[in-house]
């Protein structure tokens, strides 16, 4: 196997099922084993010094990675897939590729884990953040100053379910020379592709939709940019943001059934959402599958489906309300992280987006009684009994 990894050839198979399954692989040359096998080596032999088989060091590269890379960039549809120790570690390779007085525009509603590492570690070290309401492309492109370097994109956003233009805001950025970076952990490549939206950068955190099954934690950044693909790598061997092998051959054991997965995972949240939107205890439901969300149309054109991911908020808005329905569901399981087989609830201002300060949180329109679900692959009925039953009783 090479050391770097790359999208398949072009006569490969196109369905996207046969990727996920085929994709990066192929049966190992000394056995014969259908499954990559876990290289669980640091070092390798070399034949004469710098005469090797492709591998060095394994903080550099380590074969089962390599399949795992092949893998993903075959699905988002990119030249290159760099894996990384986890989502954030992908995002910190990203944003330590800028330089001091650099500027970043990054949406106003994102994952509490990146706005942490914006604010809390990179603006101190002189390197800018401007969080902007991103369903508005003219109030993006006003943000943009001299110094913005990178556009980061989450759609749909994390947990408000808004849903960014992808092209749009990619062909403005462009404009102006900014790198287009879209964390598309909550879509994953089976729904969106971002790449073939104008896009530069691909992000996810395997450890969601990709793996599966919680039970990793892995990240991962897709492109077809030569130079960036060489700027992170630079960032894996020099920092050691490295998965280790075992949880890349765990991300290839997921993305063989991500196809079927997240049709079970699309189909029950459609479902979970036209039920919230009906009942009595609930106010406003956030999934962009309903034909009332903001960006429906814009989902329609962009996603071939609507996910997994739900989130809604009392009638009431009433947070002690909201932490006992969290008490009381029995199948959904109360828990941060998302996109395994098993359903999750969480409330994000007292978990996920707890470091967003609350006066921020307020201002985008993250509710203190806002509840975000990651709908699993359990029977539906279960489900839809689990929360009217815990709405219920509050």
């Amino acid at each position: 196997m090479p050391a770097s990894s790359s999208n398949e050839p072009a006569d490969a198979p196109s369905g996207f099922g046969t990727r996920a399954v085929h994709a990066g692989q192929q049966p190992d040359p000394s056995t014969g084993a259908v499954m990559t096998p876990i290289y669980q080596s640091s070092t390798y032999a070399q034949a004469a010094p710098g005469e090797h088989q492709g591998y060095e060091y394994s903080r550099v590269s380590n074969p089962t990675r390599t399949a795992l890379e092949g893998n993903l960039a075959a699905l988002e549809g990119a030249e290159h897939g760099i894996a990384f120790s986890s989502g954030v570690a992908g995002i910190d390779a990203i944003v330590k590729s800028l330089r001091p007085g650099d500027h970043i525009v990054a949406t106003d509603d994102l994952y509490g884990g990146t706005y942490r590492l914006l604010e809390e570690v990179f603006e101190p070290l002189d390197i800018h953040t401007s969080f902007v309401d991103m369903s508005d492309p003219d109030a993006v492109e006003a943000a943009f100053t001299d110094d913005t370097q990178l556009l980061w994109v989450e759609t749909p956003t994390n947990p408000l379910m808004r849903v960014v233009d992808i092209e749009a805001l990619s062909e403005r950025a462009h404009a102006h020379d900014i790198t287009v970076a879209v964390d598309n952990t909550f879509a994953t490549p089976y729904l969106q592709q971002p790449l073939d939206h104008g896009a530069d950068m691909v992000l996810h955190s395997a450890t969601k939709y990709l793996g599966g099954h919680s039970d990793l934690i892995l990240g991962a950044v897709c492109t077809n940019s030569d130079e960036w693909a060489e700027k992170l790598r630079f960032q894996i061997k020099s920092t050691g943001a490295a998965p280790g092998p075992m949880d890349c051959f765990l991300a290839l054991r997921g993305t063989k059934t991500l196809h079927l997965r997240m049709e079970q995972h699309c189909s029950s949240a459609r479902r979970l959402a036209q039920m919230l939107n009906a009942h009595e205890k609930v106010g406003l439901v956030r999934y962009p599958g309903l034909p009332s969300h903001p960006g429906h149309a814009l989902a329609q054109k962009q996603m071939s489906d609507y996910g997994g991911m739900i989130s809604f908020e009392l009638d009431d808005d009433d947070m002690d309300k909201a932490l006992a329905i969290l008490d009381a569901v029995e199948v959904f399981t109360l828990a941060e992280s998302l996109g395994g087989v098993e359903s999750l609830i969480e409330h994000p201002a007292s978990m996920t987006h707890a470091s967003i300060p609350a006066k921020e949180r307020r201002k985008i329109g993250l509710t203190d009684s806002l509840i975000r679900l990651s709908v699993g692959v359990e029977s539906f009925d279960d489900l839809q009994d689990d929360l009217d039953r815990a709405l219920r009783q509050v």
